[in-house]
């Protein structure tokens, strides 16, 4: 489909380029299957540490999910899931910093410091779990179906193309506090397509790439408190008040981050 596909601003606001966007969902597609490709792979031998880790690279709130769930179903497996949950942050952030990359380098390398903090916090977090993981029989963890789908491929194409219009909108309208605004919700589903509607505003001369900043740390941050919802409702009780303060601690490193290089 991607040489087929116009490569210009087009609909309303000149919100959409076609190509673009199909390139971004390749890029999605492409780690997705390589995450699971690793998950295949890790199986019991390396246990749900690094499970998580590459499931995070897929979907870092369906990990939060699963993980929670399998706390309710093998209650023995509770450290190494934790440790998984807290680990899938690191591939949510690398995945987060590729598309960047993809979309506008200048806005990877004013949001660098932020994510690396907030990798640095869900590294140093999650191996205090793996401490406890490593020693305890991880179980199986099986990944089944196909490396992706190319409905999910139309799907998040969708998504990114409403969210796009809509950043461009809000832009339009209210200048970066409607961009903002539109990445809090944005994120409760997903941080990749707020950032790369940013990247994307970056990219048209509305933002520079530092304004980029604050937009994305915002769907960073409203995406935790899905995944803080979902530990609660999916989870033991003891698996959210362990994990939760983890993906807390990974958020606040990312604002730590943005104050910082802000002085």
């Amino acid at each position: 489909m991607l040489p087929l596909l116009p490569d210009q601003q087009i609909g309303p606001f000149a919100a959409l380029n076609p190509r673009a966007i199909w390139t971004i969902v390749i890029l999605v597609m492409a780690i997705g299957a390589l995450g699971h490709i690793a998950v295949r792979l890790a199986g019991p031998r390396y246990g749900l540490p690094v499970a998580g880790l590459a499931s995070g690279f897929v979907s870092g709130t369906a990990t939060v999910a699963a993980m929670g769930r399998r706390t309710v179903d093998e209650p023995d497996l509770f450290w190494p899931a934790s440790a998984g949950a807290v680990f899938s942050s690191i591939g949510t952030i690398v995945q987060l910093a590729a598309v960047l990359a993809a979309t506008n380098i200048e806005v990877l390398y004013a949001v660098a410091i932020p994510l690396a903090l907030s990798g640095a916090a869900a590294i140093v977090y999650g191996f205090v779990f793996s401490f406890f993981a490593l020693r305890q029989k991880s179980g199986t963890m099986e990944e089944r179906g196909q490396a992706f789908g190319i409905w999910t491929a139309f799907a998040f194409a969708a998504l990114l193309s409403v969210i796009l219009l809509a950043s461009q909108a809000m832009n339009e309208w209210f200048g970066g506090s409607g961009v903002s605004a539109t990445a809090a919700v944005a994120g409760l589903a997903s941080v990749d397509p707020a950032a790369i509607s940013a990247a994307t505003l970056v990219n048209a001369g509305k933002f520079a790439a530092t304004d980029a900043v604050i937009p994305i740390l915002v769907a960073f941050s409203t995406n935790t408190i899905t995944k803080a919802v979902l530990c609660l409702s999916v989870g033991s009780r003891g698996y959210a008040l362990r994990v939760i303060p983890g993906l807390t601690l990974v958020a606040l490193a990312a604002w730590i981050g943005w104050w910082w290089t802000s002085l």
